[in-house]
């Protein structure tokens, strides 16, 4: 399994909303996600750790390659 970068919930919740998730509510700092009939719960912190990033893909039903592409794709984005 490729190692998963360190990123922030906001950053996640946009690569999770490019894989066709959408913003269901906010509950504090929690930001719930939902795709057909799957959801799930994103911490929207500066950082979220790479065991909780990895928690949140298996509970996404995301893939980590899938995954890493969203994240990079929008790294890049903001580099150019």
């Amino acid at each position: 399994m490729p190692k998963l970068p360190i990123v922030s919930g906001s950053e996640a919740v946009k690569a999770l909303q490019r894989l066709g998730f959408t913003v269901v509510r906010q509950k504090g700092s929690h930001v719930i996600l939902q795709q057909d009939r799957c959801g799930c719960v994103v911490p929207n912190h500066r950082e979220i750790k790479t065991g909780t990033l990895a928690g949140i893909l298996k509970q996404a039903g995301v893939s980590v390659d899938d995954a890493i592409a969203e994240m990079s794709m929008q790294k890049s984005l903001h580099i150019h």
